[in-house]
């Protein structure tokens, strides 16, 4: 019997926990496992940015794991998955992943993810970004992971905060090499079903 396709999920301390929430929306609707870890201050960032209940959050995952249970399934390169998306990903993880720090759940199944030889994209989410930030961005990349700093794109013309979070997500998990519906896909300047800039716009 095949195995059904896994995602590990998780949301950490940075600002942007919306993102972690929609990208089990999105997973849950593309009939996608998902196996979310929550962190302490993902937890306190979730209460500070949005009114979900962290059981709310809990209930759109097919598995949630205790960020302190390294013994859990995801801790494992023999437990198969497709990949890992952090979302938001703190600076703290960051570092945590780019010097294979295992002291939680977070970490510990990013290291296994990279040593693995699979995906793993993280939404760091900080700006202004100082050399320290830069050279630990550059260890994750050279392990194998994809930054990808959670950057509005606006040729879309997004007109709600949901429609930014949307493309935002679905962009990564197209990296994820996941196959989840994404209607809003730039297909070249000739597209009509894109409007014309307006006058005096920069594109």
């Amino acid at each position: 019997m095949a195995e059904p396709t896994r995602v590990v999920v998780a949301i950490t301390g940075a600002s942007g926990a919306v993102y972690g929430v929609r990208a089990l929306d999105r997973l849950a609707e593309a009939g996608i496992e998902t196996h979310l870890v929550m962190t302490r201050s993902g937890i306190a960032t979730l209460s500070h940015e949005t009114d979900l209940s962290v059981q709310s959050v809990r209930d759109r995952a097919s598995v949630v794991h205790s960020p302190n249970d390294l013994g859990a399934a995801i801790s494992s390169g023999s437990f198969r998955v497709a990949g890992m998306l952090v979302a938001p990903c703190s600076v703290r993880t960051l570092s945590g992943i780019a010097n294979s720090y295992d002291e939680d759940l977070v970490v510990r199944a990013a290291d296994v993810t990279l040593k693995e030889r699979r995906r793993l994209v993280l939404l760091l989410r900080e700006t202004p970004l100082h050399a320290g930030h830069l050279r630990l961005m550059a260890q994750v990349t050279e392990a194998g992971a994809v930054v990808m700093p959670p950057v509005p794109a606006f040729y879309t013309r997004p007109t709600t905060v949901a429609e930014i979070v949307d493309d935002t997500v679905n962009r990564s998990l197209d990296l994820l090499g996941l196959d989840v519906e994404y209607e809003r896909r730039w297909t070249g300047e000739r597209d009509r079903t894109w409007q014309e800039p307006r006058r005096g716009v920069p594109r």
